[in-house]
């Protein structure tokens, strides 16, 4: 918080007094605090001390000198809060420089010292740590939620750069919630917002479970102070009946686990958290009096083989609960948390039960200040297996040590992705934040914010610029979605969006508005994907029937809308298809059937037949030897032209565009693969098919003179539509099979040379 306004100007830093004694501040310091005071010499502070004692007075007495005269808004004087601070970091086990870092997190903003000062006085790492906090809220904005968002967005980077940094910072946000009584309603409310959606997450990300929970419970009595109040008062109501029936439910366990050698073993009640109580009644649309106690008993234990042993020893003397049991030291949290779940029915009540090692109960309380100790310079270093469940920390170090900064963007991407597995956090044009699963994109933002929004979204800026709409969206990222009413979903969106919820509203809007083009699409992907032999026989036949009943649909029809829409998939349907027609086949006569015979040859088609992969050297496309790839319907490439890979999502293979198609924009880089015509195949001896649109005037014959001049080059046409309307030119679709661009180049000046023909151009196949 920021102090009153008109505080006077600290003394000069040229003409500080030396440290004073304990009683001379006029302030109640901690007893850790005092002893540190009473224990440094005169003038200790004036140089860069490197006792941790010296350290400490020295940045508490340059922090009270710099603050004198500066109050907060409850009205008490400002050192409360730096030495609050500071109190929070030595709890959780922070090194020195982290607690003196404490002290001074806000000289640089609130008074007139700068970092070089700070760093002439206590040293580089002090100085790194404080002006990494500094950049948090050091910076001036016209708009509230501006500031909201831009200072969260420099927290993601500032993390970057030393992760202790977010210990000063959390620590500091949970003083100041504790002490939000003196601020207008409407910051308090902003303020515990902010700090239930990102700052409690943040604390359990890093493991720190003792700033978790209590951030949850002080941002709840805010939030939500009706239901603070009801939960408070529950629990306070059934407290010395539950303490009884807690007290002897621990006896009996110490008295247990002493009889099977195990009496060093620590057993303790322990209270769950108001917020933890009503979340899961939230979750679980349960009553208060319906959930399981809202105490637990905890086993701390002298090593992991005693955790087992002890668990043995709760399940033999209370019957456990079936599904209740949960190994998390065999399987860790991505925090590191460690340590056995179980429930039991005792007393005719359930009971939860955590056992963990003392140091695993070190962990789940302080997270990251229980794995590293921190070396001269700043740099942390893990002992023993601690290394791998903090991995990300350790390669923060090796970039440190990258002077030219090279490896930033992976640094900061790694961070991310280590920090916020389940979830990122982005920002609306208000500055709103907005929690997303991982890897989602626009279309994900989008639907998130209405159904509306997503059906009309066109495209997207994502921090002022202008990006595909499948760019994954990144921690701290500002999004804009551009609609227009003509604008609708594109079921290419389906390869891409990241939540359940997109994609079935994705596929609902198809499913609803374009039934008749879904069927054609699914009737030309499965016809790509078959072969055309004995196809509109298979369509109607009694197999494609009972592959619709399996897919939960009525009939062949809707079927072929599912697969256009993305309710069911190729592989799907090709998969039990052949499965119907093998039990078929196996159950018929000798004599088959037409039907059969056609079903036969097209169960001996392979998985991939759009471009089943050659031999070697004789692949037509070099660059997916040994993978299944097909050609990219939407854009027909030729032998000659310019092409490029796209790795498809799930199981689908390779998918082969050209470099000019409007659907490569949207593919990630990551996903492209550089491919290219095989000049060695033999390539005239294999077709390809290309959909060709042509405008012409509307006249008896015009459609077979086309037809007879495509004939005449020995040009093959797969299928022929012409759609009429009266007083405008007729429209043909024509579906050609070409071996090259250069034939079709050709192909297409012998069409435009006739005198019906007004347009001719180039369309997709899907």
């Amino acid at each position: 918080m920021l102090p009153a306004p008109e505080s006077p100007a600290p003394a000069p830093l040229g003409r500080r007094r030396p440290i004073q004694g304990p009683a001379d501040y006029g302030v109640p310091l901690p007893e850790w605090l005092r002893c540190c005071v009473e224990h440094v010499p005169p003038g200790a502070g004036e140089c860069c001390p490197t006792d941790t004692e010296a350290l400490l007075a020295s940045a508490f007495d340059f922090a009270y000198q710099l603050h004198e005269g500066q109050y907060r808004a409850s009205g008490e004087p400002y050192i409360i809060h730096p030495i609050a601070v500071a109190d929070l970091l030595r709890d959780i086990g922070a090194s020195a420089a982290v607690i003196a870092a404490g002290f001074l997190h806000d000289v640089v903003e609130d008074t007139q010292v700068t970092p070089q000062e700070i760093e002439e006085h206590f040293g580089a790492e002090v100085r790194a740590l404080v002006e990494g906090v500094t950049k948090l809220g050091g910076i001036h904005f016209t708009n509230k939620t501006e500031a909201q968002a831009e200072n969260l967005r420099r927290m993601f980077l500032a993390m970057a750069s030393d992760i202790r940094v977010v210990l000063v910072k959390l620590a500091d946000r949970l003083h100041n919630m504790r002490t939000l009584g003196a601020l207008k309603p409407e910051k308090q409310q902003r303020i515990a917002r902010e700090t239930r959606e990102i700052y409690a997450p943040l604390a359990n990300r890093l493991g720190i479970g003792r700033f978790k929970w209590e951030l949850e419970d002080l941002a709840f009595k805010i939030l939500e102070p009706e239901a603070f109040r009801d939960i408070q008062g529950q629990v306070a109501s059934k407290r010395s009946e539950r303490e009884e029936r807690l007290g002897v439910t621990v006896q009996l366990l110490r008295d247990r686990l002493a009889a099977v050698g195990l009496a060093n073993c620590e057993v303790s009640g322990r209270p769950k958290h108001l917020y933890g109580i009503w979340s899961k009644m939230q979750r679980q649309q349960k009553a208060f009096h319906e959930l399981y106690d809202v105490a637990a008993v905890r086993i701390l234990c002298p090593d992991l083989q005693s955790c087992y042993r002890a668990l043995a020893v709760v399940h033999d003397t209370f019957r456990p609960i079936p599904g209740r049991f949960k190994d998390y030291i065999g399987l860790p949290k991505p925090n590191g948390y460690q340590s056995l779940h179980t429930a039991v029915i005792g007393r005719h009540r359930p009971i939860e039960v955590q056992i963990r090692t003392t140091e695993m109960h070190q962990v789940a309380e302080y997270g990251i200040a229980a794995h590293w100790k921190y070396k001269e310079g700043g740099s942390p270093a893990a002992a023993g297996s601690d290394a791998e469940r903090f991995n990300w920390l350790r390669q923060m170090v090796d970039w440190q040590k990258d002077d030219g900064g090279e490896d930033s963007s992976d640094f900061l991407a790694s961070i991310k992705e280590d920090l916020f597995d389940e979830e990122v956090f982005v920002f609306t044009p208000q500055g709103d934040v907005v929690g997303l699963r991982k890897g989602s994109t626009a279309v994900d933002f989008a639907y998130r914010i209405h159904s509306e929004v997503g059906n009309h979204c066109q495209g997207v800026r994502i921090n002022d610029r202008l990006c595909p709409l499948a760019t994954p969206l990144q921690n701290g990222d500002f999004v804009q979605i551009i609609t227009t009413k003509a604008a609708h979903p594109s079921l290419d969106w389906l390869n891409f969006v990241a939540t359940p919820t997109a994609r079935n509203r994705i596929r609902q809007w198809y499913k609803r508005s374009h039934r008749e083009e879904n069927i054609q699409r699914g009737t030309e992907m499965l016809e790509r994907e078959l072969g055309r032999d004995g196809f509109d026989l298979l369509l109607n036949g009694e197999a494609m029937a009972k592959v619709a009943r399996r897919c939960n649909l009525v009939g062949t029809e809707d079927l072929l809308a599912a697969l256009g829409f993305g309710g069911v998939t190729l592989q799907q349907v090709v998969n039990r298809l052949r499965e119907e027609i093998r039990l078929a086949t196996a159950a018929a006569a000798p004599v088959l059937s037409n039907e059969e015979v056609a079903a036969g040859v097209v169960a001996a088609q392979p998985a991939a037949p759009a471009t089943p992969v050659q031999p070697h050297g004789g692949s037509p496309i070099l660059g997916v030897e040994g993978l299944e790839y097909r050609l990219g319907g939407c854009c027909s490439p030729l032998p000659g032209e310019p092409i490029v890979g796209s790795v498809a999502l799930g199981n689908h293979g390779i998918t082969i565009h050209r470099q000019d198609c409007g659907n490569v924009a949207q593919v990630p880089v990551e996903r492209r693969l550089p491919v290219r015509w095989n000049p060695q195949a033999e390539s005239q001896t294999r077709r390809y098919p290309v959909r060709l649109r042509i405008e012409v005037l509307d006249r008896v014959g015009v459609l077979k003179d086309i037809l007879t001049r495509l004939s005449d080059h020995r040009i093959n046409v797969s299928d022929a539509r012409v759609r009429t309307t009266p007083g405008k030119p007729a429209r043909i679709d024509l579906r050609v099979e070409l071996v090259s661009a250069a034939q079709l180049r050709t192909t297409m000046d012998q069409i435009r040379s006739m005198a019906d023909v007004l347009d001719l151009c180039r369309t997709g196949i899907g």
